[in-house]
């Protein structure tokens, strides 16, 4: 339904143990190794990236595909290339993007590259693909 732009993760609560979905926007994918990159828009206190940081998530849908993954957080240089190539290619969206951002991040975001680099050392970035 949501094509290949969002996927859903199910990943099971750390305390609860309960099985939660999220969805999350793809802002980038490595067709090479299967990554998929999401951004954890609120922080490393996201539920769903706490979670996954406590244990393994359970299963990622995009498109028609579904696979139990494994993660890993982008350290800063990959993710301010992940950020950078969204923004590339969704041109069109800087009015609504960079007030959003700024927004979650508590202070003005500009797009360039001294504010790509301090995102990301605060919004972790993590990579999915299957196991």
């Amino acid at each position: 339904m949501l094509g290949n732009r969002f996927l859903c993760l199910t990943h099971v609560g750390r305390r609860s143990g309960r099985r939660y979905r999220t969805v999350l926007e793809v802002i980038g994918a490595d067709p090479a190794s299967g990554e998929m990159m999401v951004i954890a828009g609120l922080g490393p206190s996201s539920d769903w990236y706490r979670n996954v940081q406590a244990g393994p998530a359970v299963e990622v849908s995009v498109g028609s595909r579904r696979f139990a993954p494994t993660h890993r957080t982008l350290d800063e240089a990959e993710a301010v290339a992940v950020l950078a190539g969204y923004e590339r290619r969704n041109r069109w969206l800087t009015p609504v993007l960079r007030p959003v951002l700024s927004r979650l991040l508590g202070w003005r975001y500009d797009g360039s590259a001294a504010a790509r680099r301090r995102m990301a050392g605060q919004l972790p970035v993590v990579a999915l693909r299957p196991r």
